[in-house]
């Protein structure tokens, strides 16, 4: 999962960043709302932390331009962290169409459970365990369990895993993993997804679990389906 860090304070900045990237989530991080808009305006995240107080331009502006946008940027959660408390200034960073508000200074622990629960709300989630089938997977640990058993994923593979279980039966492309996996600052190709797409299915095969490739559209587990129906996305499937 890919976030955005919109924040000025150095120190605040670089503990949060570090945080998030240990808990193997991909971040890139800005330290003013100009920066933060042509982030926006050029790549997709899954969430972004944004402060209000930005130089060049204020937070509340990038998240009104955000929220302008086409759909697929409207639906970005967004979290703001501030120390502006005042129920006046929660009241209207959320009716400018934040999904919450965490006031400075803040746990690291809770910014992390907010960060989950936006995610998850955003993909229907109710849970931080996913279950399919005798696979289960749990967000805030990254592990995943076939029959109970501990699956062992590398940090990709169970990055790839979480977005394709958050999506099931919805094709990813090979690019949106690797946006959602890589910050800017990573170096991993299209063909790197490919290896790590492959050895996860050898993983997960004996769970019964099958990630399909779907040719123009991408990788897919499918949704668990009542007998009679099918909830497969559209197009020439393999399980090569």
């Amino acid at each position: 999962m890919r976030i955005l860090l919109v924040e000025d304070d150095a120190e605040l900045g670089s503990g949060v960043s570090a945080s998030l990237k240990r808990d193997h989530y991909a971040v890139d991080w800005v330290t003013d709302g100009a920066a933060a808009a042509t982030a926006l305006s050029t790549a997709h995240y899954d969430l972004v932390i944004l402060d209000l107080g930005l130089p060049r331009l204020g937070g509340l502006a990038v998240l009104r331009q955000l929220r302008s946008r086409h759909e697929a940027q409207k639906a970005v959660p967004v979290l703001i962290t501030t120390a502006m408390d005042a129920v006046g200034d929660r009241v209207e960073g959320l009716d400018a169409g934040a999904d919450d508000y965490l006031v400075k200074p803040f746990a690291l622990d809770e910014l992390h459970a907010r960060v989950r629960a936006l995610i998850r709300r955003r993909n229907a989630a109710t849970s931080n365990v996913l279950t399919h089938g005798r696979l289960t997977f749990d967000i805030a640990s990254r592990q995943a369990s076939a029959d109970g058993v501990p699956l062992e994923l590398s940090v990709r593979e169970a990055g790839i895993l979480e977005v394709l279980l958050l999506r099931a039966g919805r094709a990813v492309t090979k690019e949106q993993l690797l946006e959602g996996l890589c910050a800017w600052d990573s170096d991993i190709s299209l063909n790197a997804i490919e290896v790590y797409v492959h050895r996860l299915r050898k993983k997960l095969e004996p769970a019964g679990i099958q990630v399909r490739t779907f040719r123009g559209l991408g990788y897919c587990i499918d949704k668990p389906v009542a007998v009679g129906t099918t909830d497969a996305p559209h197009g020439s499937g393999r399980d090569a």
